[in-house]
């Protein structure tokens, strides 16, 4: 990061991809959209306080340290998970279908 920044050299799709800086390099603006919207649909499909959960603790811990970040997602975990949501996410894995959530 530091070289980059420091040179300010461009860099090329595959080396940001292998660098870990992107997720993936798309051939044209179609195949880019139709895997955006294929993620998207993926998040979607999963139980919304779950996800909100997630946002809230990636955001938590990214200004706190690793103890305080553990530590909040243990409280996150223990007071905000939901019996509905977890019930349906382990019927549906065991009736192999996709899980049915309310938002």
């Amino acid at each position: 990061m530091r070289e980059l920044a420091y040179t300010g050299r461009k860099m090329s799709a595959e080396e940001a991809k292998g660098a870990g800086f992107i997720n993936a390099v798309y051939p044209n603006r179609d195949a880019m959209m139709a895997g955006v919207r294929e993620i998207a649909q993926t998040i979607a499909s999963k139980a919304p306080l779950a996800m909100r959960g997630t946002k809230q603790v990636i955001t938590f811990t990214r200004d706190h340290s690793v103890e305080e970040g553990l530590e909040y997602v243990a409280l996150w975990n223990a007071s905000m998970m939901s019996k509905v949501e977890v019930q349906e996410a382990m019927t549906a894995t065991m009736e192999k279908r996709a899980p049915q959530f309310d938002d």
